[in-house]
C-alpha cells in the first residue's frame, strides 16, 4: 500500500475522534465521549466510575495533543492526526496503546468490568455503540475482541486492538 492510501485510510479514522463533528478533535471531543459513555451505562460524573472515565479522556487528551497538535492551538485537524498522531504511532503503537490505556482501563470500570478487569463483549460493544460506532461495526468488533472465546475481554485485548485499529489501515 502506497503512502497515500495509507493516510486515506487513516484519516477516515479521524471521525471516531471527531465526536462533535466539527472538523477537528479537541479536549470537548474527549469530554463528549466520556459523558456518551457515562449515559450508556448509567454512571454519572460524581461517581467514582465517572471520575475515573473524565480523568482518563484528559490523559488521553494531553497525550494526543502533545503528539500531534504541531500549531498547539489545542485542537489536531485531519492534517494533524494523519501527519502526526498516525505516522508517529505507525511504527510504536505500543506507545499509542499507553496513551489510551487510562481512558480505556475507565471504560472497562464504567461498563461495568469484572474485578479481574474484564467486560463482556456485549458491554465492549455497547460502549463503542455510545462512542458512535455503527452497530454492526460494533458487534463484530466486540465478538471478535474475545479471540478465545471465554466471553470475557481483557484490558490489554482492548488497548491492542484499539492501538492496531488506529495505526494500522487494514
Amino acid at each position: 500500500m502506497d503512502s497515500a492510501e495509507y493516510e486515506r485510510r487513516i484519516a477516515a479514522r479521524f471521525a471516531t475522534f471527531d465526536q462533535d463533528g466539527n472538523g477537528y478533535i479537541s479536549r470537548e471531543d474527549f469530554s463528549t465521549a466520556a459523558a456518551a459513555l457515562c449515559s450508556e451505562f448509567g454512571a454519572t460524573a460524581r461517581s467514582e466510575q465517572g471520575q475515573a472515565l473524565y480523568i482518563g479522556a484528559e490523559a488521553f487528551w494531553q497525550g494526543m495533543a502533545g503528539i500531534a497538535d504541531r500549531d498547539g492551538d489545542q485542537r489536531i485537524t485531519r492534517d494533524e492526526f494523519v501527519g502526526g498522531a498516525v505516522k508517529r504511532l505507525r511504527d510504536n503503537p505500543a506507545r499509542f496503546a499507553e496513551i489510551a490505556r487510562p481512558f480505556l482501563h475507565a471504560v472497562i470500570g464504567v461498563a461495568g468490568g469484572a474485578a479481574d478487569g474484564t467486560v463482556s463483549p456485549e458491554e465492549a460493544g455497547r460502549a463503542l455503540r455510545a462512542l458512535g460506532v455503527p452497530d454492526d461495526i460494533a458487534s463484530g468488533a466486540a465478538a471478535a475482541l474475545d479471540a478465545d472465546g471465554d466471553g470475557r475481554v481483557t484490558e490489554d485485548e482492548i488497548v491492542s486492538a484499539f492501538a492496531q485499529y488506529f495505526t494500522v489501515p487494514e
